[in-house]
């Protein structure tokens, strides 16, 4: 088993009965074991394990490099680990079955010396292939989850160039001329890692409502899902409930996470085309604000729900002074204004049932009783009166949106 000499060229080899039609007959058939994957994957692989098994030669560090080159052009092509890693074994086990050389040999001694150098190239080749395909996939990650942050801003923002925006969507499966919603989760506590996250709602919005015109990220540390209005609507439809709906499912996912409970998922509504995107994005972030600024502990928050609220504020110069009109007597009580505005919010929430109040707040029926008459004594504006309710609910509707007394109304008292 000598005589065999290295010819220079890529995939060249010849000597003692290899030729480069024999290796290349292995070549095929290891592509075909590997599904197809590309011959030109396997570079100067061959003839290095024909000339170890001829001569006992190792393979230089320059060689191998060539062989990582290799692992990452896999990567960049879309072939998995499995099927390159599986293309280099099958290639390895065809050339010794196949190989004239090894047929002819008699000598056990020589038969296992082969062995050990093939199997060698072999160890270092897998390797070297699979470090280059690991580094390679990690730098496609990180420039895929650029590219996806970059065009979640631009999407949620809406001003940029529509016909831009299609083009880069398109290799995320996103739709531009379907009707979306967006969905906005907001941590207690500010994530140290939000990958986990992330990856726990692909998982299971992509398999609710599959992984096209879907987009989970992350902006200003918030979780967005841009997702399909009527994909959620088929779920639902197909009888997904209590989860069916985008927050429902978000939040549902979320809480069984480790950290960043109790999540806030704020939804909202769902509109067409590019400008629909951001419009919703904007509603989701309006009604996770003004939750927040309610104090709500509501898990999932429809902007739908919280119409009223942006009708008000919409007037804010009459809403604040509403406010001061009515509500600001009530800061000359002996506890202030917000131990009687909170039974406000609790008496009209329950629809004026003093015992149901009561329950929330955690105090008596004679508490409530006594602040609800303290209201009427200070503004003039009697709770229990219909014609007097809807003045002070939109008040507190307005103190509420306003964070008053918190925060000082704006403007000058009058």
């Amino acid at each position: 088993m000598t005589g065999a000499v290295r010819r220079p060229g890529p995939g060249r080899w010849t000597g003692a009965g290899h030729d480069d039609a024999w290796l290349a007959e292995v070549a095929r058939g290891a592509s075909a074991d590997a599904g197809g994957v590309p011959v030109e994957l396997l570079g100067d692989y061959l003839p290095l394990l024909a000339e170890a098994a001829v001569t006992g030669r190792r393979p230089r560090r320059g060689e191998l490099d060539a062989v990582g080159a290799l692992g990452r052009r896999a990567a960049e092509q879309g072939v998995s680990a499995g099927r390159a890693v599986q293309l280099y074994l099958s290639a390895a086990r065809r050339l010794w079955q196949q190989s004239p050389q090894l047929a002819r040999a008699t000598d056990s001694e020589v038969v296992r010396a082969a062995a050990e150098a093939v199997l060698h190239v072999v160890d270092a080749a897998v390797a070297t292939l699979a470090e280059g395909f690991a580094v390679a996939r990690r730098e496609l990650v990180r420039r895929e989850e650029a590219l996806r942050r970059e065009l979640v801003d631009d999407l949620l923002r809406g001003d940029s160039d529509l016909g831009g925006l299609v083009e880069r969507a398109e290799p995320f499966g996103l739709d531009l001329a379907r009707v979306h919603q967006v969905a906005l989760a907001a941590p207690r506590r500010r994530l140290p890692d939000t990958d986990a996250a992330i990856s726990a709602l692909e998982a299971v919005i992509f398999d609710r409502l599959g992984d096209r015109d879907v987009l989970v990220a992350t902006k200003e540390g918030l979780l967005v899902v841009i997702a399909p209005a009527d994909a959620v609507a088929a779920d639902r439809a197909a009888g997904g409930a209590p989860v069916a709906d985008l927050g429902r499912l978000m939040h549902a996912e979320l809480d069984r996470l480790p950290r960043g409970r109790p999540w806030q998922v704020a939804v909202g509504r769902p509109h067409p085309g590019l400008y629909g995107i951001a419009r919703s994005y904007e509603e989701a972030r309006e009604a996770l604000t003004m939750a927040q600024r309610l104090h709500a502990d509501t898990a999932v928050v429809d902007a739908h729900d919280l119409l009223i609220y942006r009708v008000l504020l919409r007037d804010q110069p009459a809403m604040v002074d509403l406010v001061r009109a009515v509500l600001s007597p009530l800061s000359r009580s002996r506890g202030g204004a917000e131990p009687l505005l909170d039974t406000l919010d609790a008496y009209f929430a329950t629809g004026g049932v003093s015992t149901e109040a009561a329950r929330r707040l955690h105090v008596s029926v004679r508490t409530v009783t006594y602040r609800l008459a303290r209201v009427r004594s200070l503004t003039g504006h009697d709770p229990t009166d219909p014609g007097d309710r809807f003045t002070l609910q939109a008040a507190v509707f307005g103190a509420r949106a306003l964070d008053w007394p918190a925060q000082p109304l704006p403007g000058p008292a009058s």
